[in-house]
């Protein structure tokens, strides 16, 4: 039996991928790879270095400056959960304001951060032993990984669960702005030219609209405990 999965969860927005990931892979004791955070991780580093401003990018800009990006998954030894570092910097907390959620989808279409998470990803799961969640894992980091799912759930559905995140945080935004973040992300996401977020022909689809986290991850483990 092959014990050295890749297994790529790939999905919309705001459907549960990370936070069912992390659990997956203590229970399979694998890595857990977020890809997402890498490409808040550059959203804020060109907040950092006015790559962004007005909502406008400087692209070349912060193309030019690419490599001076690193980007290191430091694990919590309390919490067991992987922190995100940007240039050395704890940025786990700045990485998941609405701000850069606002960016994220226009950063990630630029070809050269897409080239530059892709490579990282592939790295980091070079060995295989991974859970790693995206929007095209399965798809362009690793089209040959063990195990494929897509996380789906409605886009009014998925708003109410950050939106309750957000609420949680003390932070103070509406539903329709969440709700306009995640249809606009949706469509970005979904009809960039490059590395587009789509299901692989070989994924399971798991829509979760009305499943919570707990029953997610059954579903999830079921799959991949029945194809191991």
């Amino acid at each position: 039996m092959k014990e050295d999965l890749i297994i790529a969860i790939d999905g919309f927005s705001s459907t549960g991928k990370s936070s069912m990931s992390k659990i997956i892979a203590k229970n399979l004791n694998y890595t857990h790879i977020d890809s997402g955070a890498m490409y808040r991780a550059v959203t804020l580093y060109a907040f950092q270095h006015q790559y962004i401003v007005d909502k406008k990018i400087d692209v070349d800009g912060l193309v030019e400056h690419i490599n001076d990006i690193k980007i290191e998954f430091v694990q919590d030894p309390t919490s067991q959960k992987n922190i995100t570092y940007l240039n050395g910097e704890n940025v786990e907390q700045e990485i998941r304001t609405m701000k850069i959620s606002k960016m994220v989808s226009p950063i990630s279409e630029i070809p050269a951060v897409r080239d530059y998470c892709v490579a990282l990803q592939q790295k980091m799961g070079e060995n295989g032993r991974i859970v790693m969640d995206g929007r095209d894992i399965g798809t362009t980091v690793f089209p040959d990984a063990d195990i494929k799912i897509f996380v789906t759930a409605s886009p009014e559905i998925r708003a109410k669960r950050r939106f309750l995140e957000y609420q949680q945080q003390g932070k103070d935004i509406s539903m329709d702005e969440v709700l306009k973040n995640v249809k606009e992300r949706d469509y970005i996401d979904s009809h960039r030219e490059y590395s587009p977020l789509r299901k692989a022909d070989d994924a399971i689809e798991v829509d979760n609209s009305e499943l919570n986290l707990e029953e997610t991850v059954n579903k999830v483990m079921e799959i991949i405990l029945s194809r191991k």
